[in-house]
């Protein structure tokens, strides 16, 4: 990316880096956690990274649409990005300098990656309810689409990353298509109906998890089984008000 990097570029960069890592870090937390007794933490955390999730992906589908619109506007000129992406790329870029385009394609990585986490809660989050949801079945298909959109940016990056001269992958047609306006065409419209679609999907689970928010709330409601004993009843002798247990009258101490 062009342009001196500055501090704020810099920050900007370490903190969308972060919030990828501190949801992936959550979603793997769920993953392990619902596999035991529920716990207060568990829907509010699921809750969290849904939200983190929606919100990546509106600014990363926002990106898109605005590509797609300078495009055609412009169809014969460089893609284009806003300037705050453009100022999170120069700063993902400092990795190696050397690579004009890396800081572009760990941009574009890293918002897959937050979408894809948002997904996956949504899969976690209806994890203990019963019945056939159709919040899960939708997010389920969205986790493979996106998934698999995700391992076409990791090529993408890679391949910068390790020296190749142009980007290669899907989007690229693995590096065949000169640099130019075909190029250009082409990777614009082939990752803005990627996103499109799986926007869709995401919002189509998002409004069935609505509907069934209550059979999903229900799951993580605590069985009577896993609610704590009061100490009274585990123990031999009543217990008194300041805590002190005292045997009944009549109980022989021989």
């Amino acid at each position: 990316m062009g342009g001196a990097v500055s501090s704020l570029d810099s920050v900007g960069a370490v903190l969308f880096i972060g919030w990828a890592v501190a949801m992936w870090a959550a979603v793997i937390v769920l993953a392990y956690a619902n596999r035991g007794a529920v716990r207060p933490w568990l829907y509010k955390t699921a809750v969290a990274v849904i939200g983190l999730g929606v919100i990546g992906q509106i600014g990363h589908f926002q990106e898109h649409v605005t590509q797609a619109g300078y495009w055609v506007a412009h169809p014969y000129s460089p893609a284009w990005m806003t300037p705050w992406a453009t100022s999170l790329a120069r700063g993902m870029g400092q990795v190696d300098p050397t690579k004009p385009a890396l800081g572009m394609e760990i941009l574009h990585l890293t918002g897959n990656f937050i979408f894809l986490a948002g997904l996956v809660g949504i899969v976690q989050i209806t994890r203990r309810a019963t019945g056939q949801l159709k919040s899960r079945k939708w997010a389920k298909m969205g986790v493979w689409m996106q998934g698999i959109h995700g391992v076409e940016h990791i090529v993408l990056t890679l391949s910068v990353a390790l020296g190749a001269s142009r980007a290669i992958g899907l989007s690229t047609w693995f590096g065949l298509i000169e640099p130019g306006p075909a190029l250009v065409t082409y990777r614009v419209w082939w990752h803005f109906v990627a996103n499109l679609i799986g926007t869709a999907i995401l919002a189509v689970s998002l409004y069935h998890l609505r509907k069934e928010k209550r059979a999903v709330k229900a799951g993580y409601k605590e069985t009577e089984s896993e609610k704590p004993v009061p100490v009274e009843t585990c123990s031999l002798f009543p217990v008194s008000e300041d805590g002190v247990v005292r045997e009944p009258a009549g109980v022989s101490r021989s």
